[in-house]
């Protein structure tokens, strides 16, 4: 009972995505950068476990997943920065547009002198964990505009939904994307178990997508 449950937590990265799949209905073009993301993040960790589940059976210089999970931090977060930014609130906007082009200095910096982004051994902790922290600031942006909004306006909108599962996913993992390096090298059996802490915030942040792409759009 155990290894099937730890077989589904496995597969979560993939079969979560189809949560939000199979309910989508017709949006405005606003949730656009929603649904490309659950749509290259059904591609990019179907990729990952593949590798992972079938890497004895691949050629040792290919059966790395590592870089996948950095090209799905850089998916992630340049689509949801393009949601926030698209929401178009009247609140810290230049910071907000400002973020993007923040990050990819972060990245150009990172990864020509200090980290390789093809790692073959472990994928960027310090990648996701910057990711995490500026997916935070748009999500605690979105709230801080939504407290000054006038009282009598219905919170609970497709992108309230959005931003609360982000929100969830992002503050459970920002300290586990942040040591998981360390962990991995000198816990590996706990750094295991704690992925599945990951597998279970992912579920939870696409049945808030899922609610949210359910929604009619507005």
């Amino acid at each position: 009972m155990h290894h099937l449950i730890q077989q589904i937590l496995d597969w979560s990265e993939v079969w979560a995505l189809f949560i939000p799949i199979f309910i989508y209905k017709k949006q405005p073009a606003i949730y656009k950068p929603v649904v490309f993301y659950i749509w290259a993040a059904l591609f990019i960790n179907l990729l990952i476990d593949l590798i992972w589940k079938l890497r004895t059976w691949i050629p040792a210089d290919l059966n790395s997943n590592n870089y996948l999970y950095n090209v799905h931090s850089v998916v992630r977060f340049y689509l949801f920065s393009a949601f926030f930014i698209g929401l178009k609130q009247p609140f810290l906007v230049k910071i907000k547009q400002a973020v993007p082009w923040i990050f990819l200095a972060f990245l150009l910096i990172n990864f020509c002198f200090f980290e390789n982004f093809f790692n073959y051994w472990q994928f960027s902790s310090r990648l996701l964990s910057v990711e995490a922290f500026f997916l935070l600031f748009y999500v605690l942006q979105y709230y801080l505009f939504k407290i000054n909004e006038n009282v009598e306006v219905n919170i609970f909108t497709p992108d309230f939904w959005i931003a609360t599962g982000l929100g969830i996913y992002t503050a459970i993992n920002f300290f586990i994307f942040l040591l998981y390096n360390e962990i991995t090298i000198h816990l590996q059996a706990f750094a295991v178990s704690l992925w599945n802490v990951h597998n279970i915030s992912y579920i939870i942040f696409n049945i808030f997508i899922a609610k949210s792409l359910y929604e009619p759009g507005k």
